[in-house]
């Protein structure tokens, strides 16, 4: 089995519900598993979580410990700019802050940041160097040289 993987991205929140409801309102539908105190997203290949920050801290055995965030971020990459523009668009109409208007940047894409209301940095962007599966997933092209 391959070890360069990500099959489960667990996000600490301060408030279960209202994560669960900005997640939602952005388009994103709940898993309806028998799991209490932890909210799952099917993604493409992978799970998102959201789990109570204090109850993270115990999970990971670091009871009591601030757990902090804007330190990495999770990132969607879109077909096109116009893609782009509405996928953050709706994460706003969410309940997201925005932190960089969808731009021209200096790679030669067109990208984004947005924080969830617990501060958890998305950046949504248009890469014209890594095209998209069918499926919307991201498969790196061969090295060019």
């Amino acid at each position: 089995m391959p070890r360069q993987r990500v099959t489960l991205i667990t996000l600490g929140v301060a408030d279960l519900d209202r994560a669960r409801e900005f997640y939602t309102a952005w388009g994103w539908q709940p898993y309806d598993g028998p799991d209490k105190g932890i909210v799952f997203f099917q993604m493409n290949g992978a799970v998102l979580g959201l789990f109570g920050l204090q109850d993270l801290a115990k999970d990971q055995g670091r009871p009591g410990a601030s757990l902090g965030t804007g330190a990495m971020t999770l990132a969607q990459n879109c077909a096109d700019d116009a893609e782009t523009d509405a996928v953050f668009q709706a994460a706003l109409q969410a309940g997201a802050t925005a932190l960089k208007q969808p731009e021209k940047v200096f790679w030669g894409g067109y990208s984004g940041y947005f924080a969830d209301p617990d501060g958890h940095v998305w950046e949504i962007a248009t890469n014209p160097f890594w095209p998209l599966e069918k499926d919307g997933s991201l498969i790196l092209p061969a090295p060019q040289g």
